[in-house]
Formats: structure tokens, C-alpha cells, sequence
């Protein structure tokens, strides 16, 4: 790969990325790509080969990230009330880029939306994305363990079941906010968990933040 080709398919993955999620698979052209970078499909066939290679490395490439930030948040050494708001801000993030005014419901996840048709895609991108949430309620119960450990949480906190909550909220959280229209449902949601937890098993600092929010 020479110098200029790094960035050329940095940028073709970035297109595609937004083109994916906006359109999905069924609806993803190499056409389009080729349109808004004002270049020719066979450039890009140059450097992808084929829509299902181009499609394959950006799925694969978008969960190994959005794992990857999961993971920081849950390496990081907060409290157990900071990781799940971490997760909040990680999702306000990313559902600002496609909905900047806050207030309307375009999809923003690839993993939300390439799951309605996974069947459709390469295997590795298939098997990242039935992986995925394995990987994270791994990553989040082994967080949750830690808060026990930490005394945060009582000894008595069924740390899988816990997990196995927050995780069901990360995983719908792009359909919650295009059924909500709006942003407002999901955080409801994060901060009303953060608050049954820490009522029902004793976080060590309650949570001012959570308190402000109304009901």
C-alpha cells in the first residue's frame, strides 16, 4: 500500500460506515460511495474489491472500536456509577453525529443496523456481530465483580443478572431512540437503572447526578 492509498480507504470506509447505517446492506452501492468521494466505482474496486469485502472490513473494524470503548470505560478505575455513565455518553455520541438537533430518529449504530441482516453479510462480519454482545456482558460482569469486590455493591448483588440488564439496554439502545425520537429515552433509561442498583444493593456514593435528573 503506498502512501496515498492509507488515506484513500480511510475515507472510502468512513462513507461506507455512514452509508451503511443510513441505508443498510441491501441498500449500499458502491455507486453512491464512488458519487461522494468524486471518484470511479473501479477505484474502489481497486482498493476493496467487491461490496461485500468493503462492507466485511468496515462491520468488523466498527465492532472491534465500539468494543474497544466499551473496554475503556470498564478498565478505567472509576466508580461502577461513572462506567455506566460512561456508556450513556458513549451512545449520546455517536447518536449526535447522525442527529445533530437531538430531537429527530435517524439510525446511528452499524451494529444495530447490520444485525436486521446479518445474514446478508461476510462470515467474519457475521460472527463479530454474534459475538459482540457475548463480549460485552463479559466485559460489563466482570466490571459489576469489581464493584462487589470494591465494596460499592453488596456482597449479595447478582452480578450477572445486573449485567445481563445493562447490557440488554446498550444492545437496544439505537431502536430506543428511533421509536423515542429523541435522545431523552435512553439516558432515562441508563440513569433509572444506575438509581435501582444503587437503592437495591448499596452503592458506596450515591449518585448526585442521578438525583437531579427528574422522573
Amino acid at each position: 500500500m503506498t502512501h496515498a492509498e492509507g488515506p484513500m480507504r480511510d475515507r472510502i470506509r468512513e462513507i461506507a460506515t455512514n452509508m451503511l447505517i443510513r441505508d443498510g446492506y441491501q441498500g449500499f452501492r458502491f455507486q453512491d460511495v464512488a458519487n461522494a468521494l468524486n471518484t470511479t466505482r473501479t477505484n474502489l474496486h481497486y482498493h476493496f474489491g467487491n461490496k461485500e469485502a468493503l462492507c466485511e472490513e468496515v462491520i468488523v473494524d466498527y465492532v472491534d472500536r465500539t468494543y474497544s470503548r466499551f473496554e475503556s470505560i470498564w478498565h478505567a478505575e472509576s466508580t461502577l456509577e461513572d462506567k455506566i455513565l460512561g456508556m450513556l455518553e458513549y451512545n449520546r455520541e455517536r447518536y449526535l453525529k447522525y442527529n445533530p438537533d437531538g430531537n429527530t430518529a435517524q439510525p446511528w449504530s452499524l451494529i444495530a443496523r447490520m444485525r436486521l441482516e446479518r445474514e446478508l453479510v461476510g462470515s467474519r462480519a457475521r460472527e463479530g456481530l454474534l459475538q459482540f454482545s457475548a463480549r460485552l456482558e463479559h466485559l460489563v460482569t466482570q466490571g459489576i465483580a469489581t464493584a462487589v469486590r470494591h465494596r460499592e455493591l453488596r456482597q449479595d448483588a447478582p452480578v450477572e443478572d445486573i449485567a445481563l440488564q445493562l447490557v440488554a439496554i446498550a444492545n437496544s439502545a439505537n431502536p430506543i431512540t428511533q421509536d423515542a425520537g429523541s435522545f431523552e429515552r435512553l439516558e432515562h433509561l441508563y440513569r433509572a437503572f444506575a438509581r435501582i442498583v444503587s437503592h437495591a444493593y448499596g452503592l458506596k456514593k450515591p449518585a448526585g447526578r442521578l438525583r437531579a435528573v427528574r422522573a
